[in-house]
């Protein structure tokens, strides 16, 4: 019903620790226009003082027709008086992967307005249609972690700067186009919505064809998850150096566990520097590795798990190390690992030939020798980018650990875990979110 969506953008607003300034993502679609007009609605209540409403739109100039649909939403934030900002992706474009790279973009220029407008947050349209058609998606390609029933979270951190809010997740698309249509105002249809070639559209369309009952969403279960996995982490795992992870003996084989079996994967995602986890065949192979309880090494998405008498050790395998060269005072990304930024000049950072110092730092800390001999070749070697090999690390560069699984992306409902695996990791936790989400206690 039209009211539903009114209620929901108060419901948001009053959600907020303290009142802020929201950046609202428009496209000129419905969901987006509803989130706009229901949030400035709300806000033309006195109960609602101390906050304030900017709008940014992203052309991804993909459409011939896209500049001025964006031109068109420009106005008609200027009619609301709501400060109103476009970025436009210039520049070729990928031929493969256009949507996932298009939803990165989407996000860097969305934050860089947020920054512009020093915003508290960027909200979203995304509505119950949206969750429904992600957690078909994901639970037809669920990496073996039964979390795909999630769907999207309410809150998303993106990378680690801004809270990306949806609060119109609980409502659906036929309720906000009532809504606009009693307030008579039109919308945009993208034509690429209903483009087959994506697979959204294919199980948009294939969800309205079924009458199938919407799936049911498991997001309160994934923050129990995540928050026992967090414990588990807790107290069964440490990190040295940001190169190896050393699991205890008496839970290297708790493949069986799905909270603790999603947690190991996401920790060796870090250690291998990726964003996501391996297939759900190669997790599966590595169970029956780990559960067998027999000594070994398996390789899994760029990860050795080294499984000793006295333990398990996750350390980066030795194959495909970049070459990277970073300018003056710039900062970079070594592989999908480290983040460094020069405190100098130019750099050049490969991976550590001999081990070094760095083999020395992994047997003190009680390594067992061939691990921590393995595990210092593939560490960072940075040196000043006019001399080669030569120069030492500490002198020269910032070094941190990259959490790739969330540094990018980090949904609401895995923030404690995300928080454990930072601090593992020597990181700071994640920035909480501007509103109250009901986990801050749970971490204790």
């Amino acid at each position: 019903m039209p009211e539903a969506v009114i209620v929901a953008a108060r419901r948001f607003l009053k959600s907020f620790t303290r009142p802020g300034r929201v950046l609202v993502a428009i496209s000129g679609g419905s969901d987006s226009k509803g989130l706009l007009v229901a949030l400035h609605a709300a806000l033309g209540t006195a109960e609602f003082d101390g906050f304030s409403l900017v709008a940014c739109t992203v052309d991804h100039a993909l459409r011939p027709e896209s500049a001025d649909e964006a031109a068109a939403v420009g106005a008609f934030c200027a009619e609301l008086g709501i400060p109103h900002h476009i970025c436009r992706w210039p520049g070729d474009k990928p031929l493969a992967g256009i949507q996932a790279a298009a939803r990165r973009k989407r996000y860097d220029m969305l934050a860089e307005a947020a920054a512009i407008f020093r915003a508290d947050c960027i909200a979203t349209g995304h509505t119950l249609d949206d969750q429904n058609e992600t957690i078909a998606m994901r639970g037809a390609r669920d990496q073996g972690q039964g979390q795909g029933s999630a769907g999207m979270a309410a809150a998303m951190l993106y990378g680690r700067r801004i809270w990306v809010l949806r609060p119109f997740l609980e409502l659906r698309r036929a309720d906000i186009r009532a809504f606009l249509g009693v307030c008579g105002i039109g919308w945009f249809d993208d034509p690429s919505n209903e483009n087959p070639l994506f697979e959204r559209a294919r199980v948009r369309a294939s969800l309205a064809a079924s009458g199938a009952p919407a799936p049911r969403r498991g997001g309160q279960l994934r923050i129990a998850s995540s928050a026992r996995a967090a414990v588990l982490l807790g107290e069964h795992l440490r990190v040295h150096e940001g190169l190896v992870a050393e699991v205890a003996a008496t839970q290297a084989g708790r493949m069986d566990d799905p909270d603790w079996r999603r947690a190991l994967m996401i920790v060796g995602a870090v250690i291998g520097g990726r964003e996501y986890l391996p297939g759900r065949a190669t997790i599966e192979r590595l169970s029956g590795f780990l559960e067998s309880g027999q000594a070994g090494r398996m390789t899994a998405g760029r990860v050795v798990f080294d499984r000793r008498r006295g333990g398990l050790y996750l350390y980066r395998e030795p194959r495909n190390l970049p070459v990277l060269r970073i300018d003056a005072s710039e900062s970079g990304t070594w592989d999908g690992r480290f983040n460094i930024t020069s405190a100098g000049g130019a750099l050049t950072i490969c991976a550590e030939a001999e081990g070094g110092a760095w083999r020395q730092r992994l047997i003190a800390a009680g390594l067992p020798e061939g691990v921590a001999k393995r595990a210092s070749l593939v560490a960072p070697h940075i040196a000043p980018a006019d001399v080669g090999s030569l120069g030492s690390m500490a002198a020269e560069a910032e070094v941190e650990c990259r959490i790739g699984p969330y540094d990018t992306f980090l949904p609401g409902f895995d923030r404690i875990m995300a928080d454990t695996i930072a601090l593992l990791f020597g990181r700071d936790r994640y920035p909480a979110p501007p509103v109250d989400d009901g986990l801050t206690e749970m971490a204790g």
